[in-house]
């Protein structure tokens, strides 16, 4: 497995499948992609995992980490993770966070992230926002 830079058009495929199948591919394209940092885990020349990460001053959000359903279960989504905790730590940022849906939040407690008050729904997906901070 190995992670690599990819362009935002890389990451579309994996997303409409994994998280949004029943809504219009366009639904995954996201206005700001232009201004984010997209990482991918290959495995051989197979993209299987995505994240989108962008940052605005001092704070990253990472959107739409996913992984393609044969693949989950391998660490694979947790190697991303820890990729993009290490860059923001390396850009010296001081907090990190998502959206994390609420089926998926004890996999983002592992790794030190903690619930805010903050939730929402989204196309009938619950949503709370997860935040870690780095300082």
């Amino acid at each position: 497995m190995e992670i690599k830079a990819i362009k935002a058009s890389e990451t579309w495929e994996i997303r409409h499948k994994v998280m949004w199948p029943d809504q219009p591919f366009e639904f995954v394209q996201l206005v700001e992609d232009n201004f984010g940092l997209h990482f991918g885990v290959f495995d051989q020349e197979k993209l299987v995992s995505i994240v989108s990460c962008f940052i605005v001053c001092d704070e990253m959000q990472f959107r739409k980490l996913a992984t393609l359903d044969e693949y989950q279960g391998n660490g694979i989504a947790s190697l991303l993770l820890h990729h993009i905790l290490k860059l923001a730590k390396d850009m010296s940022l001081k907090k990190v966070w998502c959206n994390a849906r609420s089926n998926k939040k004890s996999f983002y407690e592992k790794f030190g992230m903690r619930e805010t008050e903050q939730t929402f729904v989204k196309s009938g997906q619950e949503f709370s926002i997860m935040e870690i901070l780095l300082f």
